[in-house]
């Protein structure tokens, strides 16, 4: 049901088919991209935050073995596969490992291309890096960093002539009127405590030795 994550060989230049329509297939290898990162980049939850300093690791929503692959292996769905890929349905979808919202329902448009689509993204939700191969933009979700699919733009296929292609895997749907769940993100660092200056009276007292 899965796709191994894409490998970079001579005869295709590195390009899987994820998200491609005829129409950008035939435009392939003509885009060069940069990197994108955004601010504060990629979350790293065994990340240390300097000297002495230890990250603790947060308790992310548990992932089954085949959310893990696409998610965490940067696998992926076969297209139409997807239990997201045809849905439209007013609400908000959060990263399934994080519950960081990604995307909203009035962005959601159908590409035809066998996962969702999206031309927009919730500001300061998704972080862009460019594929080994140098071709296509992968997005991952800024809080946690798992792996949501790729980007693609030039295809004209809305106003905004931007294509998110997402895994269905990657996210979970929240309803409109319904709250959405807390973000779960890397706790800080615990930062060492300040000396305290003794009183008068401990300096004038005498010292154990």
């Amino acid at each position: 049901m899965f796709i191994d994550p894409p490998k970079t060989t001579k005869s295709d230049g590195g390009k899987s088919d994820e998200g491609k329509s005829q129409d950008s297939k035939a435009e392939e290898g003509k885009e060069t991209a940069k990197v994108i990162v955004g601010r504060g980049g990629q979350a790293n939850s065994n990340a240390s935050s300097g000297k002495g300093k230890k990250m603790s690791e947060p308790e992310y929503n548990k992932l089954t073995a085949e959310e893990r692959w696409v998610i965490l292996n940067k696998g992926t769905e076969y297209a139409f596969t997807g239990k997201y890929t045809d849905h439209f349905v007013k609400g908000t979808y959060i990263c399934k490992r994080c519950n960081n919202p990604l995307y909203k329902s009035d962005d959601k448009f159908h590409s035809g291309c066998g996962w969702p689509a999206f031309d927009d993204e919730i500001k300061d939700s998704i972080l862009r890096k460019t594929d080994a191969d140098g071709f296509r933009i992968e997005i991952m979700c800024k809080n946690c960093g798992g792996h949501l699919g790729h980007v693609f733009n030039g295809e004209k296929m809305t106003k905004k002539d931007t294509r998110h292609c997402v895994n269905s895997i990657s996210i979970k749907f929240v309803p409109e009127g319904k709250e959405l769940p807390t973000i779960i993100t890397a706790k800080k660092p615990d930062e060492p405590k300040e000396p305290v200056a003794p009183s008068k009276s401990q300096e004038n007292s005498p010292k154990k030795p």
